[in-house]
């Protein structure tokens, strides 16, 4: 009896071991986006991207996961063929039981791997997931990588023929010139004017980098009744107004709130070094994740409105600062300094590139307009995308709003003129419009909100 019992006891143990024992399925949704998102954020700020530079951190990833969810998706289309040069891809690997969730977020990180400086954290971090995801299902994991790493390559492909690497061997900006109305590097770190090539770059979905060119600013002039000296003078009252109210003033929380610099120069003693901040894109990116949470959007919608967003905004990006080198514009500290009162100093550093148009007004109100088309005209929330760098949650009725608010800060903060502002602000709406005209994600009822 005691042999047959042990004989019975080997027979299950050596089923148990050699039998496959199936995994439980790997579950993938927006919140683990939303990290990856927030982790390549992490390593922007850590790198000092550049605001334009750091838009184009954000859209190929994106590009990336939302073609690896829908080479044969019943909702939303391909958008091969819909962005400039992005010709249909060529996939071996595609299974019908892919783990499609788990694919576009091993795209979206092998695409932020590739672009960023810091390379060893992002790494890491991916490492790390991938380890997590061998270990629990092996066999589910492989297949979503294998066919991740089949559409990620194709897009870094199409990426690497977009001209960023050839900007990186042209001339620094020529800052040499008697004329006053040219901009000149600014203090406390007078840094080369950056990007100045930005407009060379392919766009997304416009024709060329200029085909919404601003109307042209006032004419320069010093004299008293011209129209750019009654704008540089605005900005110096209404700089001085803000200052006699104290740091706790509304337009002080609303200049810094919306700040976004990541160039901010700190000088302490006999060492200077930068302040590190967010950008101007990614700052949408971060409204853009707080409105897929509050709307509880599914993994696909997520993937869809982060993409359309950060295409908006690489695309308002390339328009500006197309503008931006060829008026060329002196900063209002420069004028003030110089010819008004040579102590005077902006509410917010000014950044290092020419004033016109205003960067963050465009970039603002193309963001602005495409997420209404995902959400609402009125969709309300609680910005907190500023908590990180020590700055409180402010409230808005929508996003428009948000971008107004965006807008006017630049005035506040002394580093805009008001035309480049408001010219800004038609300029990126006339972007975010032509996006959402452009492209068609949704196989049905494209211009409604997906459900």
């Amino acid at each position: 009896m005691k042999v047959k019992r042990l004989l019975l006891f080997l027979l299950i143990l050596s089923c148990l071991t050699s039998c496959e024992v199936e995994n439980e399925p790997i579950i993938i949704q927006s919140e683990d986006y939303h990290n990856a998102i927030d982790k390549l954020t992490e390593v922007m700020v850590h790198d000092i991207f550049s605001p334009p530079a750091a838009s184009r951190l954000y859209v190929y990833p994106s590009i990336a996961a939302y073609e690896t969810l829908n080479q044969n998706s019943e909702e939303y289309l391909s958008l091969a063929t819909q962005l400039n040069g992005l010709k249909p891809l060529q996939i071996t690997s595609y299974k019908d039981n892919i783990n499609l969730n788990l694919a576009a977020l091993i795209a979206y990180l092998n695409v932020s791997e590739e672009m960023v400086f810091s390379k060893e954290i992002f790494t890491n971090y991916k490492d790390s997931l991938y380890t997590y995801w061998d270990n629990n299902n092996k066999k589910e994991f492989r297949a979503a990588r294998s066919y991740a790493e089949e559409v990620s390559s194709q897009i870094i492909k199409w990426m690497k023929e977009d001209r960023y690497d050839k900007t990186r061997t042209m001339s620094v900006y020529n800052i040499y010139s008697d004329d006053p109305s040219v901009w000149q590097p600014t203090p406390p770190a007078y840094m080369n004017g950056i990007e100045p090539h930005w407009n060379k770059l392919r766009p997304f979905t416009l024709d060329s980098a200029s085909q919404f060119k601003p109307a042209p600013h006032p004419d320069f002039s010093l004299e008293p009744d011209s129209q750019f000296y009654k704008e540089l003078m605005s900005v110096y009252k209404i700089n001085n107004d803000i200052r006699e109210k104290g740091n706790e003033s509304e337009e002080i929380a609303i200049a810094r709130f919306w700040d976004c610099n990541p160039f901010v120069s700190v000088n302490k003693g006999h060492y200077m070094f930068a302040e590190k901040k967010i950008t101007p894109g990614a700052h949408w990116i971060g409204i853009c994740k707080i409105a897929c949470e509050k709307n509880q959007t599914d993994f696909k919608k997520t993937v869809y409105a982060q993409t359309k967003t950060s295409i908006a905004i690489a695309d308002a990006f390339i328009s500006c600062w197309d503008e931006k080198y060829r008026s060329n514009l002196v900063r209002p500290e420069t004028l003030i300094n110089k010819y008004i009162d040579p102590d005077w100093l902006p509410i917010l550093q000014t950044p290092p590139f020419p004033e016109y148009t205003s960067g963050h007004s465009v970039v603002s109100s193309s963001a602005a307009e495409v997420l209404t088309t995902i959400f609402d005209d009125d969709f309300e929330f609680l910005d907190t995308t500023e908590i990180p760098y020590g700055l409180p949650a402010r409230f808005f009725k929508s996003f428009k709003s948000a971008a107004d608010e965006a807008i006017i800060s630049r005035v506040f903060g002394g580093i805009h003129y008001e035309s480049a502002v408001y010219e800004g602000k038609s300029q990126g709406i006339l972007v975010g419009k032509f996006v959402d005209q452009k492209i068609q994600f949704l196989k049905f009822n494209d211009k409604d909100k997906s459900q």
